[in-house]
């Protein structure tokens, strides 16, 4: 089985208990704060991944870092997964449980890449054409990406809409080339 189809299944484990015990949010909050923490600190996430170092030593540091600060059943969650080897792919799985969340609670996410920053009154109508389109609640991250020129490109979920200049140029370039003999 592979690691996104392992994650998966303890993600929805664990939203499940969530869900069971009322306390979705706070868990949502701890591994939104879990996932944070192991991008923030690389040399954790290899010491969870380090099949060298001992589950033992791996409970005490998970324990030592997240005791007083996360909800007990996120750290009983935790060690299980360290007891039974998946240490490894404890991140993995806390995003997972996040993809998981948000197709519960019908959220979507999106990102626009636009050659200049977007204006609020741009930003509102791309979240009120999605909004429309997946009658779901937007989470809308922006980049900026001086090579398109102009226009902008939107993905949401595996589609992807591509308004920008430099694709039709590409595109107008690429007919001109296969129309000359």
């Amino acid at each position: 089985m592979s690691e996104i189809q392992v994650s998966s299944r303890y993600a929805k484990s664990l939203i499940d208990l969530a869900q069971e015990q009322n306390s979705l949010e706070q868990i949502k909050n701890d591994i939104v704060s879990f996932i944070g923490i192991l991008k923030e600190n690389p040399t954790l996430l290899a010491v969870l991944k380090n099949p060298i170092i001992s589950p033992g030593k791996k409970l005490n540091i998970l324990d030592g870092l997240f005791a007083s600060r996360f909800d007990p059943m996120v750290l009983s969650f935790f060690k299980l997964l360290v007891n039974k080897g998946r240490s490894p792919i404890l991140y993995s799985i806390a995003r997972e449980f996040i993809n998981e969340y948000n197709v519960l609670k019908n959220i979507v996410k999106a990102t626009v890449v636009s050659a200049a920053p977007l204006s609020d009154e741009n930003r509102k109508a791309i979240e009120n054409i999605i909004k429309d389109a997946t009658k779901g609640e937007v989470l809308l991250t922006e980049k900026v990406d001086q090579h398109l020129v102009g226009g902008f490109i939107l993905t949401v979920g595996d589609k992807q809409f591509d308004t920008s200049l430099s694709s039709k140029l590409r595109n107008l370039k690429k007919e001109f080339s296969q129309k000359i003999i």
